[in-house]
């Protein structure tokens, strides 16, 4: 066996970042960046109103009440009013242009209408520079808006959009194919056969896929051939920036999946046991004239999901140019015991976890083990990451992996 440090760092090590490519702002949300942007344009490119209100002098309001006569009206998108002059305001709506003279704005709310004169009362000392967006505010003409690598969230994208670009350059979104081996494996919507079972491994992958971000390619399922392994998992290396699959990494006398991956492999391939549990046997390599990644994972669905985050996730995340390549890893206190033997394994655990009052992270469940209990991981969102000893007991405190952050909430403990 060899330790998941090594297996880690040899498929890290072994994935290179896709070529950027140009996208729409509007199809960039959650890509990341491959140019630095910086700003050539301020934003606000010029003083206007935060509110509704009257532009003026603030010199006018020193000693309230004000009488002031109104000269005009501004909108946004409006040429600056006229020059407003001592004693005279502009009505001005939210975002129109501050005019020349004014430098302040008093809320609609806080003026007295008179509207048979023409004027409005100022009851208050406004200060100058209330209720204006100066110049530059938010945005100066050379500050560096996007790093390279960095993710593109929603306000990111609106960032970029305020310099007047509609596009930008990304590393593009893995487009990931994968499928499932297996002669026992049945489709849905027709009956079970002798020795059957259902196929849970493709939707199962196409869920983490899609979960993080990267484009799903169905091929289906590999039978129990050789040959047909080895075309299949070829021709999907040839159209996918990287394949996953599921079965045929073990020792039995028909698990091909290893064998195709070390053909098409050759020494950038390993087949490899490595010293977790579950998610033993794995197969890796990096095959064809598109340097794809090709991933072979155990059969049993735990063992997938295992699989798929320790391994096949953080690769696929610096292949679309991410920095941080794993889940956030924590320390969580355990409410359950977490028994186990020595076996010279790193026990990989489903549990879900949660946030007391004290605001500390906690295990509160810890999942049925078995590498075939599906439905027992279901409702977990971390994995605790157990070294090779007699375990861990309530209190102490452990190293978990965050799956679903959304899924943390405060508990009575």
């Amino acid at each position: 066996m060899i330790s998941f440090e090594e297996a880690h760092s040899f498929v890290l090590g072994s994935i290179e970042t896709l070529r950027p490519v140009t996208r729409r702002i509007i199809d960039a949300l959650g890509s990341v960046a491959a140019e630095e942007i910086v700003a050539h344009e301020a934003v606000p490119g010029f003083a206007n109103s935060s509110m509704d209100g009257f532009a003026m002098r603030s010199s006018d309001t020193s000693h309230p009440p004000a009488r002031l006569r109104v000269v005009a009206t501004t909108l946004a998108g409006n040429a600056p009013a006229p020059r407003v002059d001592q004693s005279e305001a502009v009505r001005i709506m939210t975002g129109a242009a501050l005019p020349a003279g004014a430098d302040c704005v008093c809320r609609i709310e806080d003026v007295t209408v008179d509207d048979s004169r023409g004027e409005i009362v100022v009851s208050q000392v406004v200060a100058p520079g209330d209720c204006v967006r100066q110049p530059g505010e938010d945005i100066a003409v050379g500050d560096r808006l996007i790093a390279q690598g960095e993710v593109l969230n929603a306000p990111l994208l609106g960032v970029v959009a305020s310099q007047g670009r509609d596009a930008l350059l990304v590393y593009p979104r893995p487009r990931v194919g994968i499928l499932s081996t297996g002669d026992e494996l049945a489709g849905a919507n027709v009956e079970l056969g002798p020795g059957e079972i259902r196929d849970s491994n493709r939707p199962l992958l196409a869920g983490m896929l899609q979960a993080s971000g990267f484009e799903v390619v169905d091929f289906g399922v590999a039978r129990d051939d050789y040959d047909s392994t080895l075309a299949l998992l070829e021709a999907a290396a040839l159209t996918c920036d990287a394949v996953v699959s599921t079965g045929g990494v073990s020792v039995g006398d028909v698990d091909h999946v290893k064998t195709a991956i070390l053909a098409l492999g050759g020494s950038k391939a390993r087949w490899m046991q490595v010293a977790i549990r579950p998610g033993k046997p794995f197969a890796f390599g990096v095959v064809g004239p598109r340097a794809t990644p090709l991933f072979g994972l155990p059969g049993n669905p735990v063992s997938t999901r295992v699989s798929f985050e320790l391994f096949v996730r953080p690769a696929l995340r610096r292949l679309a140019g991410h920095r941080d390549l794993d889940r956030p890893r924590l320390r969580a206190v355990l409410d359950e015991s977490m028994a186990r033997s020595r076996d010279g394994k790193l026990h990989v655990v489903h549990v879900e976890v949660g946030v007391d009052r004290d605001a500390r992270l906690r295990v509160e469940r810890v999942a049925r083990q078995g590498s075939h209990l599906l439905r027992g991981v279901a409702g977990a969102n971390a994995l605790v990451l157990l070294p090779d000893g007699a375990g861990a007991v309530v209190g102490e405190s452990v190293s978990v992996l965050l799956l679903d952050e959304l899924h943390v909430r405060e508990t009575n403990s």
